[in-house]
């Protein structure tokens, strides 16, 4: 097939209804697809910019005002059970509320019968605890919300 004929197929399907066109010989085969932007989104009216100055602002909820804080996240270095104490009966490591240190330790993980402890990585106020004692966590799970502003 020569070059001026391949040129004439794509405009003939550019210049028609034809959304595709597949010519298929024992040496070539030529498939011509055209991909127009959708008529529907074509004729969806834009919001203008007045529109949005006269929608209502609403006060952000006290939940999403906590979320705006930044803290600071201790995720899992490894897969195993997370233990929030020592041993079984004894208490917690760190509660909700308790402010920590770095190199304090806020739990334990056991992976393949070895006690890991994780420790903070910085100070703070341990703002969510996310994972239940017994737990399995995977890597890079996060486990611990810390709010360092305090």
């Amino acid at each position: 097939m020569e070059r001026d004929f391949i040129k004439d197929l794509i405009n003939l399907v550019k210049n028609s209804n034809v959304k595709a066109l597949r010519i298929k010989t024992q040496d070539v085969e030529i498939e011509i697809e055209t991909h127009e932007p959708k008529e529907e989104l074509k004729d969806q009216p834009q919001p203008s910019v007045e529109e949005f100055k006269h929608q209502e602002i609403l006060p952000p909820s006290e939940d999403v005002q906590k979320e705006e804080k930044k803290l600071h996240v201790i995720k899992s270095p490894l897969v195993g059970t997370f233990y929030r104490s020592p041993a079984p009966g004894a208490p917690p490591f760190v509660e909700e509320g308790d402010l920590v240190s770095p190199g304090q330790v806020l739990c334990i993980i056991e992976a393949l019968k070895v006690m890991n402890e994780i420790e903070s990585d910085v100070r703070g106020r341990v703002e969510k605890i996310l994972v239940e004692n017994g737990e399995t966590v995977e890597y890079g799970q996060p486990l611990f919300l810390i709010d360092t502003d305090v």
